[in-house]
């Protein structure tokens, strides 16, 4: 007589998801209202996203303490959850409040755009909080299909329209490998929960098996692409450049959080055990990223190309803890991402400031003579360059500093030597931005900020998250480590075991 199905053991855990179904109600009703308001009239909407964003994160900090495997293993309910919930929902936020007045001013569709986004959040949160490589894609597909919608919004600029097509045909692409990726590893382990696969993998240390290196290979690629990492960063710049600011802005911050999350998890904690395949290559992706990103980005004249390619320098700066890997690279990228969602939302923040009637106006020359006729504003955009410079005492400082320590203690001087130079070179293009601001004439005239309070306070928001982290990175640090710690735990039964076949 076959068994019957035990209910109980899929852990139906309502409380692990408050926060994804408080941000999913909330899309749903921007769209169900958005459709009887006018898009010169969308603030209301945008406002009610922030809303439906600030229960969320209350939702999330209560997350905080909780350790279980829900909904029979997707969702993995830990700090490390937690952690990315709450980064992810602030960083959403923030490009709400920077987007009420400039999606006016663009003429977009507010209730698309703000559905969007909303949608886009849920898609990185899963990505987040996946148990298993089904939920890992399915956040992935969702995040993903939001922003290629998102970046192509002005219809009526060609760039708008390039940038999405770019960033849509790459990135199909990209998941192909990604996907193809996951049904190998689930055919050398015979399991899509990372627990599972964890554990086999211990059996499969050093076996060679080929289709576990093949799968490996895949998966490397697929994650490559979404954290911009060179050879597949050619979508970057073309579009941070071609897309809305504030779109640029979620993608910066927001695409490479929920990237990076997922690819933590997967690689640094249950992919451990045969980190001897895959570190090798990570090395060499993380020296190409560094090189490519900065000595590019020092021949850019726009700033959004130039914070493009400084994207995909940093991305290569995780990838050498990555490469490093343990519980002092995990807490050292959680941490360095926390400070780097800040001080990119705060760049281009300063960006969409800079704006007016449509026109983008973000070429370094426009910067020219800022501290003059906006003193705060440019301040706040020095203290963004400084910090992606790596100046103390500033979040990138602190992150920096963390990343390459946690590097040296694996053994990986060479690596951190090479990420040193990089970081120095990064100064000439930073400091250029700096350099204009002060010591040039000229530039282009500005709405002041007083006028515009959501934007000014977004770059509040940003300027303090970029100093009080680097200024007091204790409690950050402490949160960093107990998320990363989390994601170990708790293990399946030895019943669950998968064995390699």
């Amino acid at each position: 007589m076959k068994p019957a199905f035990d209910i109980a053991a899929l852990n139906i855990s309502w409380p692990s998801i408050l926060p994804l179904i408080a941000v999913t109600v909330t899309a749903v009703l921007v769209l169900l209202i958005g459709v009887h308001v006018e898009d010169d009239d969308s603030a209301g909407l945008g406002w009610l996203s922030l809303g439906g964003l600030i229960v969320a994160l209350f939702l999330s900090f209560a997350l905080f303490g909780k350790q279980e495997q829900a909904f029979a293993g997707a969702i993995a309910l830990d700090n490390f959850t937690a952690y990315f919930y709450v980064v992810i929902l602030l960083v959403a936020g923030v490009t709400v409040l920077m987007s009420l007045d400039y999606v006016r001013e663009l003429g977009l569709a507010g209730a698309e755009y703000y559905a969007l986004t909303l949608f886009a959040t849920i898609g990185m949160m899963l990505m987040a909080a996946a148990g298993d490589l089904i939920i890992i894609f399915l956040g992935l597909e969702t995040m993903s299909i939001s922003v290629y919608v998102l970046a192509g919004l002005v219809r009526r600029q060609p760039k708008s329209s390039e940038a999405a097509l770019k960033y849509f045909i790459l990135g199909a692409f990209s998941t192909g490998f990604l996907l193809y990726g996951i049904a190998l590893l689930y055919g050398a382990t015979g399991s899509i929960k990372l627990n599972a696969i964890g554990i086999a993998m211990r059996h499969a240390a050093g076996s060679n098996n080929p289709l576990l290196l093949l799968g490996l290979g895949m998966l490397l690629i697929g994650f490559g692409f979404k954290v911009a990492a060179v050879p597949f960063h050619m979508w970057t710049p073309d579009a941070y450049e071609g897309a809305p600011t504030s779109v640029t802005a979620f993608m910066a911050a927001g695409v490479k959080l929920a990237a990076f999350a997922g690819f933590v998890r997967l690689f640094i904690v249950h992919l451990w055990p045969v980190r001897a395949e895959w570190s090798m290559v990570l090395w060499v992706m993380a020296v190409a990223t560094m090189v490519a990103g900065n000595l590019i980005a020092v021949m850019q004249s726009n700033v959004k190309r130039m914070l493009a390619y400084s994207a995909i320098a940093h991305a290569g700066y995780i990838l050498v803890a990555m490469t490093a890997g343990g519980p002092s690279a995990g807490t050292a990228i959680l941490f360095y991402l926390l400070g780097y969602v800040f001080t990119n939302l705060g760049a281009f923040a300063v960006l969409i400031a800079l704006a007016r009637r449509g026109e983008a106006h973000d070429t370094i020359a426009d910067l020219r003579g800022l501290s003059a006729r906006q003193p705060m504003l440019a301040a706040a955009m020095a203290i963004f360059m400084l910090s992606l410079t790596g100046v103390p005492p500033l979040a990138g400082f602190i992150g920096k500093f963390y990343l390459f320590a946690a590097a040296i203690e694996s053994g990986y001087v060479g690596l951190v030597v090479i990420a040193s130079i990089m970081s120095t070179v990064s100064a000439y293009y930073y400091i250029g931005v700096i350099v204009a601001m002060y010591m040039s004439e000229g530039g282009t005239s500005i709405i002041p900020l007083r006028v515009r309070p959501t934007l000014a306070a977004a770059v509040a928001i940003a300027v303090v998250g970029t100093v009080i982290i680097g200024v007091y990175p204790g409690p950050y640090l402490e949160a960093a480590a107990s998320a990363f710690t989390s994601a170990y735990g708790p293990r399946p039964s030895p019943g669950m075991m998968i064995p390699m076949p």
